[in-house]
């Protein structure tokens, strides 16, 4: 078993399943989960996306470190100076959705398209964490509609700023009521990737399945679209500032 800093440099040596039924990390090698079996459901599907930056620490001969940052704030408000090497990085976290009776459409940040817990789509994202907040960004999806849900992708953008997926270290964790929570780490380097789909959300039978992607596109919404086969008309957005 590796240690946590060859976990936290990206380093293949750490198993799929850490802990005593704690959580699940997904990987090429294990790549799929069952979040919810057949029969009524109960509670939420809580699902969160955090990320820390690799910065360039000149006083260790170039090794990289990691650091929590706040990209927006620290360069706006300039509480403290930006390290050597960091990338002013916005990800968002967002959802395309396929209903049972054909409905199509997206949750995300972009034209607050926030989504409704109650009524559909059934996945609510909590806000746009423009400025990088520790607790990163969060979505919720109501497994007592888990029948009319066909299939979710979970997916992650970088709206602002320069593409920089190979600056970060983000992972994606999906918390079920119950049971083991899952992992899924954005370690590959795909410098000039906008966009990763992270992971696919499918009914098959009753059952929710959960299966890592970590498929980096170039990108955005309507690249995802046309790989995944949804068939949406996608238009340019903007964000509020």
């Amino acid at each position: 078993m590796g240690t946590v800093w060859e976990f936290l440099r990206g380093e293949r040596n750490v198993p799929d399943v850490v802990g005593q039924g704690g959580k699940v990390i997904l990987t090429k090698s294990r790549p799929t989960h069952q979040l919810a079996g057949e029969g009524p459901t109960t509670g939420t599907l809580y699902v969160n996306l955090h990320w820390t930056a690799r910065v360039v620490d000149g006083s260790s001969q170039g090794n990289l470190r990691r650091k929590l940052l706040q990209p927006r704030q620290l360069l706006r408000q300039g509480e403290e100076p930006v390290q050597s090497g960091a990338q002013n990085v916005d990800l968002d976290l967002a959802c395309m959705y396929e209903m049972t009776n054909g409905a199509r459409g997206v949750v995300q940040p972009l034209g607050k398209f926030f989504g409704d817990l109650q009524q559909a789509p059934y996945i609510k994202l909590s806000g746009d964490d423009q400025y990088g907040a520790p607790s990163g960004e969060s979505m919720y999806i109501n497994l007592e509609k888990k029948d009319e849900f066909k299939r979710l992708l979970i997916f992650v953008y970088i709206y602002d700023g320069t593409p920089a997926f190979d600056q970060t270290h983000a992972q994606i964790q999906i918390v079920p009521p119950s049971g083991q929570r899952l992992e899924v780490n954005l370690d590959e380097r795909a410098g000039a990737a906008r966009s990763c789909a992270v992971l696919l959300i499918e009914n098959q039978g009753g059952k929710l399945m959960a299966r890592r992607e970590v498929r980096y596109v170039h990108g955005f919404q309507a690249d995802l679209d046309r790989l995944y086969g949804f068939g949406m008309q996608w238009q340019r957005g903007y964000k509020e500032e």
